[in-house]
C-alpha cells in the first residue's frame, strides 16, 4: 500500500525550470509547494538517469551526489505540505532528445522513430547491464532524497516500452518475439530496482499505444498481471507513445476524453492489482465519480492541477472558489517546454511565477479596465484582489474574440474558460457596464486598463465587398456545400476551414507565406492540416490575391496567374490589429496602461499573462 492520505496524486509533468545542470531551483520549490497543499503524493518532474539521457536541456536529474541536496529540499516541500513524494525514473532511450549535444541512443532496435529523431543503438547485454545499474542508481538516490515511493516508467514509447512494444521491438534473441521476451528486460529492471532498495515500486505503463501494431489493451492485463507476481505496489495506466501518438500521450483536447480511465478499470478488475488512472480528470464529478467506481485506487491529476493548484482541494472541498480549467490545449504547457521558456499555462498566469510574491496594492485606486475580454476580465480579477475599486466596461459579449475559440472541431473543452471568468467577477461583486466606454467615462478614475483588444485586417484588394471573418463560426448555421475560399492561413483561417469541412463544403486556402498554420499550438496544428488534407482541402501558398470578379479569384504564385474559379464564399483571415481609440481621447488627461491585443496582438496566453503582469505593478 502506498499509505496515501487520499488517493489524488500529482502526474509527472516536465517544468524545464532547470538552468541546464540538472539542479533543483527556486522556482521547482515555489511551484511544488503550491501543488503539494491537498493532494495525497506529488510525483516531480521525470529525472534523468545520466546527462546524456534528457529529453529537454533543463530537466532535473538524479545521477549523482550533486543533486542530493536540492532534491531533499524538493522532498522537503512536498512534505511539509503533507503529501508524499515519488520519484520517477525514466530513460528515453531513442526518444532521448537529438538536438542535445552528446545524448546518448539506445533501443530494443536500430530503427529511429518514424515521426523523426536519432538512429539508436540496438542494445547488447552490456548495454542492459549499464541501464540496469542506472536505474538501480537514481534509486538509491531518491532513497537518499528521502523519496517515499518510486516509478519506473514502463510506458509512453520510452526506452522500456521499445523493449515491450510488438512495433518496436524488432529483436531475434531471447529479449524479442512473444511477450514473454519483450517483456523480459522491463520485468529485468523493475526486479533490479526493487531488489536495490526498500521503497514501494509504481510502474507506469500505456494500456494502449493507439497505434496499429503496438501494444494493445491486452498485453497489458497481462503485464499487469506479470507485475503484481513481481510485487509492484500499483500500476500507473496512460496511453499512448511520445513517437507515434503524441495527442493520446498528451491527453490533447483533440482525442476522446475517458479512454485512459477505462483501461484502468479493466486492468484493474482483471489484474486484481491497484491503478492509478490518469487523463483528463479536469473537473470535481469526474473525479468524485472515478474515486468512487475505483475504491482502492489513485487518480493522477497533470494539467488540471497546473491550470489549478488548489484542484484536489475544491475537489474534496477543503477550499472554495471556481476551479480554474485546464483547457487541455497544450499551449503553455507543451510550448513553453519545447520552446525553452519553461512550463506555463494558458489560463493561469502564475505558473512558473510562484516564487515571486504578489503584494496587496500600497496606494488604494479607483480602476477603469476597458473590455471584458481575457485580457479585461483577468486585469479586474487581479486589481480588485490587490485591493483597488474596479469598474469594468464591455459594450459587447464578455469574453471577446475567445468565445469563438470553442467553436471550431475538437475544442469544445475552451468553452470553459469564460464561464469561469464570469464566476469569478461576480464573487467579486465586479459588474459590468454594459455599453462602450468614453473618455468622459473614464477620466475621473486613477488609472485607466485599456482592455479594447483587436479587430479583422482587411486586406485592399479590388472586388472583394462580399465576405466573412471569424465572426462566421457564431452563425447557428453555417454554409454547407460551397466552394469556400479563405484568404489567410494562420490559426484564424485553420479554424474556419475545420468548422467548414464537416459541412460538405470544399476548401480552399491562400497564404502569402509557406507555412499554413505558423502560429497554433503543434499538436493542433498538425490534426488540424490532417482533417483539411484528408477532406481535399486545397492549399495554395505564396499566393497574393490580385483583383476578385464577381465568383472568380485572380491570384499571382510565384509570379504565376492563378485564378480559382466558382466561389461562393470568401472568408478572410488576415489577421487582427490593434483597436486602441481610446488610448487617443485620453492620452494625457488620465494616467492609463495598454493590455493584451490592445498592446500588442498575441494569443490568449499571452493576454491573460500580459494583464496579471502589469496590474500586479499598479
Amino acid at each position: 500500500m502506498l499509505k496515501l492520505r487520499n488517493p489524488y496524486i500529482f502526474a509527472p509533468i516536465k517544468t524545464g525550470y532547470c538552468d541546464r545542470d540538472g539542479l533543483v531551483t527556486v522556482k521547482h520549490l515555489a511551484y511544488y509547494r503550491k501543488r503539494a497543499r491537498h493532494v495525497g503524493a506529488v510525483i516531480p518532474e521525470p529525472f534523468y538517469l545520466h546527462s546524456g539521457l534528457r529529453e529537454i536541456p533543463a530537466q532535473m536529474g538524479i545521477d549523482g551526489d550533486d543533486k542530493i541536496s536540492g532534491l531533499k529540499q524538493l522532498v522537503g516541500v512536498i512534505h511539509e505540505g503533507g503529501a508524499r513524494a515519488i520519484a520517477h525514473l525514466n530513460h528515453p532511450g531513442r526518444m532521448a532528445n537529438p538536438r542535445i549535444p552528446d545524448n546518448v541512443f539506445l533501443s530494443s532496435t536500430d530503427k529511429a522513430c518514424e515521426s523523426g529523431g536519432a538512429q539508436p543503438k540496438k542494445m547488447d547485454k552490456k548495454d542492459m547491464a549499464a541501464v540496469r545499474d542506472l536505474f538501480v542508481s537514481a534509486a538509491r538516490n531518491a532513497v537518499s532524497a528521502g523519496f517515499d515511493i518510486l516509478e519506473l516508467q514502463l510506458g509512453h514509447g520510452y526506452l522500456l516500452a521499445q523493449f515491450l512494444s510488438p512495433l518496436v521491438n524488432d529483436r531475434q534473441d531471447e529479449y524479442g518475439g512473444d511477450f514473454t521476451g519483450r517483456s523480459r528486460f522491463p520485468l529485468e529492471v523493475v526486479d533490479a530496482v526493487a531488489g536495490a532498495v526498500d521503497l514501494p515500486v509504481i510502474v507506469r505503463i500505456s494500456g494502449a499505444e493507439m497505434v496499429s501494431g503496438g501494444i494493445e489493451l491486452e498485453e497489458s492485463v497481462a503485464l499487469a498481471k506479470e507485475l503484481k507476481k513481481h510485487n509492484v505496489a500499483a500500476v500507473h495506466v496512460s496511453a499512448g507513445t511520445v513517437c507515434s501518438t503524441p495527442p493520446w500521450y498528451f491527453q490533447h483536447m483533440f482525442v476522446p476524453r475517458g479512454k485512459t480511465w477505462a483501461m484502468a478499470e479493466t486492468i484493474h478488475k482483471e489484474a486484481h492489482l491497484p491503478v492509478v488512472a490518469v487523463g483528463r480528470i479536469d473537473d470535481a464529478d469526474t473525479a468524485q465519480k472515478l474515486e468512487k467506481n475505483m475504491p482502492g485506487c489513485y487518480l493522477a491529476v497533470g494539467r488540471a492541477l497546473v491550470a489549478d493548484p488548489d484542484f484536489v482541494g475544491k475537489v474534496l472541498n477543503k477550499t472554495t472558489g471556481p476551479i480554474r480549467p485546464c483547457l487541455a490545449c497544450a499551449e503553455g504547457c507543451l510550448g513553453g517546454v519545447k520552446s525553452g521558456t519553461g512550463l506555463k499555462c494558458l489560463v493561469n498566469p502564475e505558473v512558473g511565477h510562484e516564487h515571486l510574491s504578489i503584494e496587496p496594492a500600497h496606494c488604494m485606486l479607483r480602476v477603469a479596465v476597458v473590455g471584458g475580454g481575457l485580457a479585461g476580465m483577468q486585469a479586474a480579477v487581479t486589481l480588485f484582489d490587490r485591493g483597488h475599486t474596479v469598474d469594468l466596461f464591455e459594450n459587447e459579449q464578455l469574453g471577446g474574440q475567445f468565445n469563438l475559440a470553442p467553436l471550431t472541431p475538437h475544442k469544445q473543452s475552451m468553452k470553459r474558460l469564460v464561464p469561469y471568468f464570469q464566476e469569478e467577477l461576480q464573487r467579486r461583486k465586479i459588474v459590468p457596464t454594459a455599453r462602450k466606454a468614453n473618455a468622459a467615462d473614464v477620466i475621473g478614475h486613477n488609472v485607466v486598463i485599456v482592455a479594447t483588444g483587436s479587430q479583422p485586417k482587411v486586406p485592399s484588394i479590388p472586388g472583394l465587398h462580399d465576405f466573412r471573418g471569424a465572426d462566421i463560426l457564431a452563425d447557428k448555421e453555417l454554409p454547407r456545400d460551397q466552394h469556400v475560399l479563405i484568404i489567410g492561413g494562420g490559426l484564424i483561417g485553420v479554424d474556419v476551414a475545420t468548422a467548414l469541412i464537416p459541412r460538405g463544403n470544399r476548401i480552399t486556402i491562400v497564404k502569402r507565406t509557406t507555412d499554413f498554420g505558423e502560429d497554433m499550438e503543434m499538436i493542433a496544428k498538425k490534426l488540424s492540416l490532417k482533417i483539411m488534407t484528408e477532406n481535399g482541402t486545397r492549399f495554395s501558398d505564396r499566393t497574393h490575391i490580385q483583383r476578385i470578379e464577381e465568383r472568380t479569384v485572380y491570384a499571382l504564385r510565384e509570379e504565376e496567374q492563378v485564378v480559382f474559379e466558382d466561389v461562393d464564399l470568401i472568408v478572410v483571415a488576415t489577421g487582427m490589429k490593434s483597436r486602441n481609440e481610446l488610448m487617443e481621447q485620453i492620452d494625457g488627461a488620465v494616467p492609463f496602461y495598454m493590455i493584451g491585443d490592445a498592446r500588442h496582438v498575441g494569443n490568449a496566453e499571452d493576454a491573460i499573462a500580459d494583464a496579471y503582469r502589469i496590474c500586479n505593478r499598479i
